[in-house]
């Protein structure tokens, strides 16, 4: 890994690198997703439905709408990433919705990502890091905080302690 950073593997590496990239943008997603299911977090699962299609669809649009070369001068659609935005969507919901504690590691995830597109010379920076902007701005507006339906809970006080269980609707 610490060779493919300083760019001195060889060029079939760095196209397995951008593949691996590809397979964990799109893997993401599944995860995320199966994560809301596996809760049973239903108000989670049509969030994140509705934050990844918002973040994909509106870097695809942009992709299509600014000319922007890309570094390998393929094509005129750098800007921005949505093979970063579809890793960054579920990375920044799963913060936003489940904590730090589920979005750290897909925000590892999804920073390798936009690494592999970046080193590939498929994107340049800012085009990854607008991905995550777009993201981030419709985690915020759309995704809320996950609450379990039974949360437990201790209190105490001048004439002792207290247990419950609190459960939400």
């Amino acid at each position: 890994m610490a060779l493919a950073i300083f760019g001195v593997l060889p060029a079939e590496a760095k196209s397995t690198m951008e593949t691996a990239g590809t397979v964990v943008a799109i893997t993401l997603p599944a995860i995320a997703g199966g994560l809301t299911l596996a809760k049973r977090d239903w108000t989670g699962t049509a969030q994140f439905f509705v934050t990844t299609a918002l973040t994909v669809g509106t870097a695809y649009g942009l992709k299509h709408l600014l000319r922007e070369q890309r570094p390998d001068h393929s094509d005129f659609h750098s800007f921005p990433s949505d093979t970063s935005a579809l890793a960054f969507a579920p990375a920044q919901f799963l913060w936003q919705r489940y904590g730090w504690q589920y979005g750290l590691p897909a925000y590892g995830a999804a920073a390798f990502v936009g690494w592999s597109r970046v080193d590939a010379k498929r994107h340049h920076w800012w085009d990854v890091a607008a991905s995550a902007g777009i993201s981030l701005a419709f985690n915020e507006l759309i995704t809320t905080r996950y609450h379990p339906r039974f949360e437990p809970y201790v209190t105490a006080d001048a004439d002792g302690v207290y247990a419950g269980l609190t459960y939400h609707l």
